[in-house]
């Protein structure tokens, strides 16, 4: 999120309320959100291979893991097959937007979608974690995220910054998670 919304504030022609971040990997300075994608997918794969180490024999210990591996393969994924470009980003882009997916650009949204709802079904399995630790916040937050990052995404239609928040969100609360696991297992 950082490097997209670094990028966003410096691209010229980037719209945050008309561009998906996704976006920013087309056209000259694209190669810095591919590399993003790289990082951010091996990133949350090496953080999903610790939350199974701190998570063996606990509910959810090995669920959770794989799907957060999963989301982070969708960052892969999204790094490997460009969004399509449109609403007038890059520069050369029409300003309307195509009326259907390129392959790649197909490949690259039903990444994220398939990526984002694994997302979403590992806060929930993490959910039953928090519970048997008696983290009842936590718990709770982890069956609430999931409806924000949804919302966001159903909203996308009407803005792109719905689809943004929603996105960050669960990039946030991920990281916040695997804080929170990291203290426990060291505490442990």
């Amino acid at each position: 999120m950082g490097a997209g919304l670094a990028q966003g504030l410096t691209r010229e022609g980037f719209d945050f309320t008309r561009h998906a971040l996704s976006q920013l990997s087309l056209g000259d300075l694209g190669w810095i959100q591919v590399t993003a994608f790289v990082l951010t997918g091996a990133a949350v794969i090496t953080g999903a291979v610790g939350i199974r180490r701190a998570l063996h024999g606990q509910p959810g210990g090995t669920w959770a893991p794989r799907l957060i591996g999963a989301f982070g393969a969708s960052f892969l994924l999204a790094g490997a097959f460009a969004a399509d470009p449109g609403a007038g980003f890059p520069a050369d882009a029409p300003e309307a937007r195509a009326p259907s997916l390129s392959w790649h650009g197909a490949v690259h949204m039903l990444s994220g979608m398939v990526g984002y709802l694994a997302l979403c079904a590992a806060f929930l399995v993490l959910a039953r974690t928090f519970a048997a630790q008696r983290r009842r916040g936590w718990a709770v937050a982890c069956r609430l995220v999931p409806v924000g990052v949804l919302a966001g995404f159903a909203a996308s239609s009407a803005t792109v910054l719905a689809f943004t928040a929603g996105a960050g969100l669960g990039l946030l609360w991920l990281t916040a998670v695997t804080v929170r696991l990291r203290a426990t297992e060291r505490s442990a």
